[in-house]
């Protein structure tokens, strides 16, 4: 045990052990009054965690928690690791597992866990490391009991206190306690549950401050969830003087943790050298502030690849450009970095950006400044407004941020500080398909025809890994994914990744069975062939609100050619839907010897309340039923 010299400590744990063996006299039922189970595949009966820190460059963790796995789904909610860095002090490792009644089937310690590298991304070079232990159960039920105790030189990192992570996880009781011997300002912050899901209990008791959650129940993975971050209380912690490796500075203000990470950070690798101050001249920038940035970025993006680095001052410092110019590879780091002296030596500032990247924005608080952040990017101010750049991507297109880096704020290293900058938001006009459909309806009920698909904005983002892909491949993905048709064959030609202006487009040849039915001396025929055939339900008792994560707009034009022998006999009347969500259109006209039918989609992004989530399935089931509107043609 680490020696804390604190009684309350050793009861803590004490307490946490004789409960731990208590609560086994009634997991064979596990009648939790709160009804834990509800929704769960996985319960975590304990999550005590300590914090004692004890210089501004020492600081321990102990942790303890036990676990139990109530099915097959719930095992990765119970994986037993330990991520570090080299140079880290891990301690008392316990494992226990038991079974239903309580009885200890298998133990474990340091020698059984493997050592790893933690990255899962491929080739790499990094400093984290993971030791894993690997247990496969054999009934459910089962409850891992599991702690360890760990030490590290670096102060800047004090994780959140969150009851869990995931959906379907319940918890029965969590307890962070940190313990601040080293004179240093501990700033913290509660954000509470915007829906009141659960809240945090708080004491303060000569220097240790205590936080509790109790009987949390499980948030079901319902259909358009908020992330969990979005619906769970979590309170924040930081040092106001911190070390990173042995570089020291305060976070009194963003404006203090911005010089000291554009100083401490950044700076050391800010290095040109004559070979990039070459490459540079060699392209003959000319033009706009604007071409000059695209011309630098589209040969940047030509000569570099994306793997994951996490070397240099905790993972968190670039690799130096010079090696980026030499490698040809780095991470979002290096390669930013890397982009970022481009632009130096054309005479451009720029700004290396950090910022929360994920499906669901998450944004830095303005008002408790703490590192953070899992991505970086770059940001070019202009008259004209901001330039975006992700430098990851060989493929995407110049100044287009993908969904996971749009709308939510950066953290904007500067000489003089830290600037939250908002990342654009697309709108739905922005975020556009159109298709152009011609097809031919065939006696034998089978259809032929073409199509021209053009994609932007977050709709460009969902086609742009058919960049990557072979025909053979682009063909097979388009079957999959328009499996409404049943295809006789479908033939995707013409791909154009425009990186100029954020536009995938291609065109389709296709031949398709079935699609048509006899009625007598009539045919009858869905008027949109392609639509997103999602399955919407009715939740009667919806708990969390939903979540529309982007605005977007659908085009079609299909013209339809009827046999020489028909006649177009019915059409559907035009339909307009208005609703809060977005709107809808579908329009019929007599053509000659055919149908043109257009239709338009659009949905409104938002986070909206649960008392609305049935009226949004309405309106899409209202979509779909008029997407599947039939046409009635005849023999002459």
């Amino acid at each position: 045990m680490l020696n804390f010299n604190n009684h309350d400590e050793i009861t803590l744990y004490g307490s946490a052990f004789y409960s731990f063996f208590v609560l086994f006299a009634k997991l064979s039922c596990f009648c939790d009054p709160r009804n834990l189970k509800k929704n769960a595949d996985a319960v975590i009966r304990k999550d005590f965690t300590t914090i004692q820190i004890n210089r501004i460059d020492d600081i321990k963790y102990q942790y303890y928690t036990v676990t139990t796995v109530l099915n097959k789904d719930g095992d990765s909610d119970a994986q037993v690791f330990i991520p570090y860095e080299k140079g880290d002090n891990i301690s008392d490792i316990k494992v226990n597992i038991y079974d239903e009644s309580g009885k200890k089937v298998k133990s474990f310690s340091k020698s059984d866990f493997g050592d790893f590298a933690n990255n899962n991304q491929g080739t790499f070079y990094s400093n984290n490391r993971v030791m894993a232990l690997s247990y496969t159960p054999t009934q459910y039920p089962y409850t891992i009991e599991f702690s360890y105790q760990i030490g590290d030189e670096n102060t800047i990192f004090l994780p959140d206190f969150v009851p869990f992570r995931s959906t379907n996880v319940s918890l029965e009781e969590a307890q962070m306690k940190i313990i601040n011997k080293s004179g240093i300002e501990l700033k913290t912050k509660t954000y509470p549950s915007a829906y009141n899901y659960t809240a945090v209990s708080e004491t303060d008791n000569a220097g240790e401050k205590t936080y509790i959650y109790k009987n949390v129940p499980a948030i079901d993975n319902a259909f358009l969830l908020p992330q969990p971050v979005k619906i769970l209380p979590k309170v924040s912690f930081a040092l106001t003087k911190f070390n990173l490796e042995g570089k020291q500075g305060n976070i009194y203000s963003w404006s203090d943790f911005g010089s000291w990470y554009y100083n401490s950070i950044l700076q050391p690798v800010s290095l040109s050298t004559p070979a990039i101050k070459t490459e540079v001249a060699a392209l003959n920038l000319q033009g706009t502030t604007e071409e000059k940035v695209k011309k630098l970025y589209q040969y940047m993006q030509t000569k570099t690849r994306y793997i994951f680095v996490a070397l240099g001052i905790g993972g968190w410092q670039p690799m130096l450009p010079d090696e980026v110019q030499k490698k040809g590879y780095g991470d979002c780091k290096g390669l930013t970095n890397y982009m970022k002296t481009l632009l130096d030596e054309a005479g451009i500032p720029s700004y290396y950006s950090v910022i929360n990247s994920g499906s669901s924005p998450v944004s830095f608080d303005k008002d408790f400044p703490k590192m953070g952040g899992n991505h970086v990017i770059l940001m070019i101010p202009t008259e004209k407004g901001n330039i975006w750049l992700e430098n990851t991507s060989q493929q995407i297109a110049f100044n287009h941020l993908s969904y996971n880096t749009t709308d939510r704020n950066v953290l904007a290293i500067k000489k003089d500080g830290i600037e939250l900058v908002e990342t654009p938001v697309y709108t739905a006009d922005q975020s556009k398909e159109k298709q152009v459909l011609k097809i031919n309806l065939n006696e034998d009920n089978s259809i032929s025809g073409e199509g021209n698909f053009s994609y932007t904005g977050i709709q460009y983002d969902n086609n742009l890994s058919l960049a990557t892909m072979s025909p053979k491949e682009r063909n097979e993905t388009m079957k999959n994914l328009l499996d409404l048709l049943h295809f006789e064959k479908i033939e995707m030609k013409n791909f154009l990744n425009d990186r100029d202006n954020a536009v995938a487009k291609f065109d389709l040849d296709f031949k398709a069975n079935n699609y048509s039915k006899n009625a007598g001396n009539s045919m009858i025929f869905r008027a949109v062939p392609i639509y997103a055939n999602n399955v919407y339900k009715a939740e009667e008792n919806r708990e969390l609100p939903f979540e529309l994560r982007q605005s977007f707009e659908d085009e079609y034009e299909i013209n339809f050619t009827i046999p020489k022998n028909f006649k177009v006999d019915e059409l559907p009347e035009n339909v307009t839907l208005n609703s809060e969500f977005g709107t809808y259109k579908l329009s019929f006209i007599k053509n000659g010897d055919g149908v043109k039918v257009n239709r338009a989609i659009r949905i409104n992004k938002g986070l909206y309340p649960k008392e609305k989530y049935n009226d949004y399935v309405s309106f899409r089931k209202k979509t779909i039923n008029i997407d599947n509107s039939k046409i009635l043609i005849s023999k002459i």
